[in-house]
């Protein structure tokens, strides 16, 4: 049965119910340390628990951390059993069709007006709970809130979970955005909104006028309007009706004290303020949901009003990084909930994965209905035009037969399909400003991969010559021979599906991983042209090169490289029908100028 909560303690209360919860009543500390406790708790088996910390040392208030980091805490947090109930329940308002008679029309009616229940209404309360506690002016001071340094080398405390309110200066319509920020000093934070953002359109809107632009964060509500935050919404959308869509009730609003903005009556925190469009302030880095350090750049600056908050708040956070972690579950909950919406414009698909390794703005897997020649680019051409989707880096398809729940038939289909010479599409498009591995900021190469079955008017699959079938050669073997002509090869591993997930005997692409040592003058191009001329690799057809450090045997790990560190139209090296894929880190070697991001750990932090 749906629950809907009414505010954040609320939830974390059923949470402890559940067996959901973890307490941890020791005194730590902000600085890194519940940071590392988190990271540790979300790589536990199944997401571990929610984290919360009762008492924070130097600061008055709880911490929350870990809140949706499982699929049955997601689901909880959406008042569902299972995610795609939230889809069915979107499908069944999005594939109403136009009466054909008064009858029909009776029919339909209470559920076409079920739509406006959705939207936010004002809180009847006469002091909102957000507003039990208030400073204003002088009286700010930010350093008071229990904000996390997350990552050893972040400029800063940041807070991570907060709702951003703003309004279009031209059109007046709302958003709900999540952008971190950076917290400056008592009454200052940095306003990270990326240029893709609906924030940071709003705030062009401004910075033409010359006009400061009010805004509103809230930290913590109800979990629903948590996660509806996150959602990759429609510029003209109010991400707090989609908010209202999964609560099945409106969500309660107030108005702020010191500008004309208002935010969820039931919210922990508020800060209110202002952003000046012509200030801008360094901010970064920061350990970032990539597994990197995004760079140092500079970003308007919030300046804060008014704090208010309930009289006994708790204080939430989310930790971002390598996978798995919190970001994951609430990008599996998007994936689920956004699926009927994207079908609408693309009906072919039949489903979509998006692996957690890809960030979720990397890689996606479709399956199609396929139904003539070309509809599988079709495909990949209308999925990049579609808002986030226009940031993927690379698109898989797949005919519909394959089941995307069972990655092992994703692997199958790859190495007993994938043609090098007519499967692949390279083309150039916007990239999330996050990506790394191109030459180029928010912008570069994109792959698609067409792994579905040929149809008459597109050219025929070529029979391989060869494939490995059975006879699979020993590693140890393999590696002291390819050591004779090139010792900076330190690791390797062949990559086949497990025998459970496999359906084919004969592999059309055996693939082979190694660890190579690279140097200033040895880049991905001279590692490859000689792997790709070794008699005794001729049997690969993909060979994907990796730096010492990375564990060939962690499945996780090799993925989260290749994803990450490729740029489709500079790593690629082809070569009669077999390609080398450089997932390294990058240099002058390279031809990559940019600056490579540092990788998160937590080595040398007690």
């Amino acid at each position: 049965m749906k629950r809907c909560y009414r505010n954040l303690s609320e939830f974390i209360r059923q949470l402890d119910l559940a067996g959901e919860l973890k307490i941890v009543r020791n005194p730590v500390s902000s600085h890194l340390e519940i940071s590392r406790l988190t990271d540790r708790e979300s790589k536990s088996p199944m997401g571990g628990k929610a984290l919360f910390f009762k008492e924070v040392k130097g600061a008055p208030f709880p911490v929350a951390t870990n809140l949706f980091g499982s699929d049955r805490r997601v689901c909880m947090a959406l008042g569902v059993d299972d995610l795609g109930q939230l889809a069915e329940r979107l499908r069944g308002l999005i594939e109403m069709r136009p009466p054909q008679g008064l009858r029909e029309a009776l029919t339909l009616l209470p559920t076409a007006l079920s739509v406006t229940r959705f939207f936010p209404k004002r809180s009847r309360a006469k002091r909102p709970p957000c507003q039990e506690v208030v400073y204003r002016g002088d009286q700010v001071d930010l350093r008071r809130l229990p904000v996390l340094q997350h990552w050893p080398k972040d400029a800063g405390p940041f807070i991570t979970l907060p709702l951003v309110f703003t309004r279009s200066l031209d059109s007046g319509q709302g958003n709900m955005g999540m952008y971190r920020l950076q917290v400056f000093d008592r009454k200052t934070t940095g306003m990270h909104w990326h240029i893709h953002k609906d924030g940071s359109h709003f705030f062009q809107e401004y910075r033409r006028a010359g006009k400061r632009m009010p805004v509103a964060v809230a930290i913590g509500a109800d979990p629903a309007t948590i996660y509806a935050a996150t959602a990759p919404m429609p510029r003209n959308v109010d991400e707090t009706i989609l908010a209202g869509f999964i609560r099945g009730r409106p969500v309660p609003m107030a108005h702020c004290l010191t500008v004309d903005l208002k935010v969820p009556a039931e919210a922990e925190f508020v800060l209110e303020g202002y952003v000046d469009p012509e200030e801008l302030r360094m901010e970064g880095p920061f350990g970032d949901h990539t597994g990197y350090y995004s760079p140092a750049d500079e970003y308007p600056v919030f300046h804060v009003t008014a704090l208010t908050h309930r009289r006994h708040p708790i204080y939430c956070s989310t930790l971002v990084g390598p996978p798995p972690m919190e970001d994951c579950y609430l990008g599996k909950a998007t994936e689920r909930l956004f699926l009927p919406l994207i079908q609408t414009v693309l009906p072919e698909i039949e489903d979509y994965w998006f692996p957690w390794e890809g960030a979720f703005h990397n890689i996606v897997v479709v399956s199609m209905d396929k139904e003539y020649p070309g509809h599988a680019q079709k495909l990949m051409n209308g999925l990049w035009g579609q808002g986030q989707m226009s940031f993927c880096k690379a698109i898989v398809v797949v005919d519909r037969e394959v089941n995307l729940r069972n990655p092992g038939e994703v692997m199958d289909k790859l190495v007993s399909t994938l043609e090098l010479g007519s499967d692949l599409s390279l083309t150039r498009g916007n990239l999330d400003v996050l990506d790394h591995s191109s030459s180029t900021p928010n912008f570069g190469h994109k792959i698609g991969l067409d792994l579905t079955g040929r149809f008459a008017g597109e050219p025929p699959r070529i029979p391989p010559e060869k494939g490995l079938s059975g006879n699979i050669p020993d590693e140890a073997a393999l590696l002291s021979s390819i050591q004779n002509g090139l010792e900076d090869i330190v690791g390797l591993k062949i990559i086949v599906p497990h025998p459970s997930d496999s359906k084919t005997p004969v592999l059309r692409n055996p693939m082979l991983a190694l660890n190579v040592h690279k140097g200033s003058k040895r880049g991905g191009r001279f590692f490859a042209d000689r792997l790709l001329e070794d008699e005794d690799l001729k049997m690969f057809n993909i060979l994907i090169l990796f730096d010492p450090p990375i564990s060939l045997e962690d499945h996780s790990m090799v993925l989260w490289k290749l994803f990450h560190n490729t740029d489709p139209g500079r790593d690629l090296y082809f070569s009669e029908g077999r390609v080398v894929v450089d997932a390294c880190v990058k240099g002058p070697m390279d031809g990559h100028m940019r600056e490579w991001p540092e990788e998160l750990a937590f080595d040398g932090v007690a």
